[in-house]
């Protein structure tokens, strides 16, 4: 009997202390007045991308090569018609291998070219006066004078031609998406001669301007043909139409678990440096800068083909895709809830009292967010472990870390609306929440790390689409960093802007004909 008295006076003491936490009180003070903020703007970011495009040297050689004509033809008019009758004057000339140097941004084009001139006709016994006469203006010296008593019937004389045509080119990028090559020619012949009735002619006097024409006409054409060609805009529209559109970045499987999110480009400005040559290469820098946004649903961007490229100074190639990130509270409270609900402070277990967090919230209010959290207090020194429930706010200002890709809580201050809750908790909970503010200041932070992480992998992705390598055209392109630069917030959303970086360079190694 004794014992049974005894389990029954136990219980029903045990009983009593769980009605005595029962009816403890809580700490069901008002929390803190929040300013409300209002929405956030439409925050699109400026990216870039600038591609250096390098055309071989080799490539322009071998498309001239195959464009250029191999020989040319022409015939002369008569320059001594006072004494040589029936003339035919005529040459041909054929080039050789083209070659192709560069330097101080002129591109320089040189062939040899070799050929003959060929003169027939005949002259008057007649004539024999006039000749001294107009071989002694024409070739100078007492040459008429010994051939001037000569009685030529037939006359059928050449000469070898030898020399070289040199083209340069200075190409610059005009606004209105065209070429304009800058061509000009200069021929060099040697010094051959024309060997007439014994008397020797000068061969370049006579057939270079001939070629001079002939040059001069067929790089008309070319630049008329380069100013006029639509190819450079055609090929920039095909690419601008292809950066006008939305990517998926994540949620858009049928499996995923994360939320929805589409990443907008816009372009809106087309840019290019000038062209740059060197001994390898002639390099155009050409690029877009867009506008990017993060969007829940995917959208049809509208973007214009602007009329005119803007031309830049001369710049490095990159890839720079700003987003921003926006993030509802909603999500960040299940992050916060996650790292701090069931935990118990202080963590040594060295206070008198327990500090057990239930629950966890997290909202905004001006420059800070304000932590809430429902806290169970129950104190130790005591065999009857007396305790309570209250909820505690904590301010905090919300910092970037750019290093760690987080964002994390500092100047963690005690709301004053948490003393009342003190006050029904007991002094001993009041000893334990320096604890739970330095806990708070150690751990409040939101691991960005996988967002930005999946964020990279997909831009990475989208960028590799420009890869390519066939038909002489090598496109590499790749996301080196996403680094996050900066944070926003109003009342219902966290905007974190994240920038993607990387490179982009375009080898062509082949061309068509010119």
């Amino acid at each position: 009997m004794v014992f049974a008295a005894v389990a029954v006076v136990a219980v029903s003491f045990f009983a009593s202390l769980k009605v005595m936490d029962w009816l403890a009180p809580r700490g069901t003070v008002a929390p803190p007045v929040l300013a409300e903020l209002p929405p956030l703007p439409p925050a699109p970011r400026s990216s870039v991308v600038m591609a250096p495009v390098a055309i071989a040297l080799s490539a322009i050689r071998d498309a001239a090569d195959r464009a250029a004509q191999r020989t040319f033809t022409g015939k002369a008019e008569n320059p001594v018609s006072q004494i040589l009758q029936n003339a035919d004057i005529g040459w041909t000339a054929s080039r050789g291998a083209i070659s192709a140097t560069g330097g101080q941004d002129v591109l320089s084009l040189s062939t040899p070219i070799t050929g003959t001139l060929n003169v027939t006709g005949s002259l008057s016994a007649k004539a024999t006066g006039a000749v001294g006469d107009a071989l002694g203006g024409l070739l100078g010296g007492d040459i008429g004078k010994r051939i001037g008593g000569i009685n030529i019937k037939n006359l059928n004389a050449s000469a070898e031609i030898k020399g070289s045509v040199s083209i340069t080119a200075r190409p610059k990028i005009a606004a209105a998406w065209r070429i304009e090559p800058n061509l000009a020619a200069q021929v060099n012949l040697g010094d051959t001669s024309l060997v007439v009735a014994g008397a020797r002619v000068n061969v370049p006097a006579q057939v270079k301007p001939l070629i001079d024409k002939q040059v001069t006409d067929q790089l008309a054409l070319v630049q008329a043909r380069m100013r006029n060609d639509p190819a450079f805009e055609n090929s920039a529209r095909a690419q601008w139409a292809k950066a006008c559109r939305s990517i998926p970045l994540q949620g858009t499987g049928p499996s995923s678990q994360l939320p929805a999110l589409w990443l907008e480009l816009r372009p809106t400005r087309a840019i290019a440096a000038q062209p740059r040559v060197d001994a390898s290469a002639v390099t155009l820098t050409l690029g877009i800068e867009a506008e990017t946004r993060v969007t829940p649903v995917e959208t049809k961007p509208v973007c214009p083909f602007p009329a005119t490229i803007t031309i830049v100074p001369p710049t490095p190639g990159r890839v720079t895709i700003g987003v921003p990130i926006d993030m509802p509270f909603t999500e960040i409270n299940k992050v916060v809830e996650a790292q701090f609900a069931g935990k118990t402070f202080p963590e040594d277990g060295s206070g008198s009292v327990n500090v057990t967090v239930k629950r966890a919230s997290v909202a905004a209010s001006g420059d800070r967010l304000l932590i809430s959290l429902l806290v169970n207090a129950k104190e130790k020194k005591s065999f009857f472990g007396f305790g309570g429930e209250a909820n505690v706010h904590i301010w905090g200002r919300p910092v970037l870390d750019q290093a760690q890709q987080t964002l994390r809580l500092t100047d963690i201050q005690l709301a004053v609306e948490s003393e009342a809750a003190f006050g029904l908790l007991g002094a001993a909970a009041r000893a334990a929440m320096p604890h739970l503010q330095r806990a708070l200041a150690d751990k409040a932070t939101i691991d960005l790390k996988p967002f930005a992480s999946n964020a990279q992998k997909k831009i990475a992705t989208v960028i590799a689409d420009f890869q390519k390598n066939e038909d002489g055209i090598r496109v590499a392109a790749e996301i080196t960093a996403l680094r996050l630069a900066d944070i926003a917030f109003d009342s219902k959303t966290l905007r974190v802007i994240a920038e993607a970086e990387g490179t982009i360079n375009v080898a062509v190694s082949a061309l068509p004909g010119l």
